[in-house]
């Protein structure tokens, strides 16, 4: 589906920070989500704020969300994308990361990166892969406390 047969069902994207429904993203990422179960409420509140951030309507309601943390030059990591379960299964995902990837403010970055545990055949329609030379890459990896 393209965006305007989403628009006909109800269906919006949106990256209007004042349309997020701060509570439903804590509450799924903080006590649903595999890879930030337990995060402080305050942390999501601060990483929505120094991130791009994409949300998913339906009449109106979020149903579902992504993060962009970029430079909108060079690079952009892609995170905490979901769609809530009573909305999948729809194309909602598909659509997101269709519309993030053609966002005019993202185009000719570099580099795109993401992590996920789970959803490799959805990334893998949008162009990402294994990294191209894992032995140049390092990082620290730091687990949060639960609250």
């Amino acid at each position: 589906m393209n965006d305007e047969s989403f628009a006909k069902k109800g269906f919006a994207i949106s990256t209007d920070k004042d349309l997020l429904d701060l509570e439903m993203i804590y509450n799924y990422l903080g006590k649903e989500s595999y890879w930030s179960k337990g995060i402080a409420v305050e942390r999501v509140h601060t990483s929505i704020a120094n991130s791009m951030c994409f949300g998913v309507y339906a009449d109106g309601k979020q149903v579902g969300f992504a993060r962009v943390v970029t430079d909108k030059a060079i690079f952009a990591y892609l995170c905490d994308v979901f769609v809530l379960d009573s909305h999948k299964g729809l194309g909602l995902s598909k659509w997101l990361l269709q519309t993030i990837r053609n966002h005019p403010e993202l185009q000719g970055l570099k580099r795109w990166m993401l992590a996920t545990a789970d959803a490799h055949g959805l990334y893998k329609q949008f162009g990402f892969g294994p990294l191209g030379k894992p032995d140049n890459w390092m990082d620290i990896y730091t687990p949060f406390k639960t609250d």
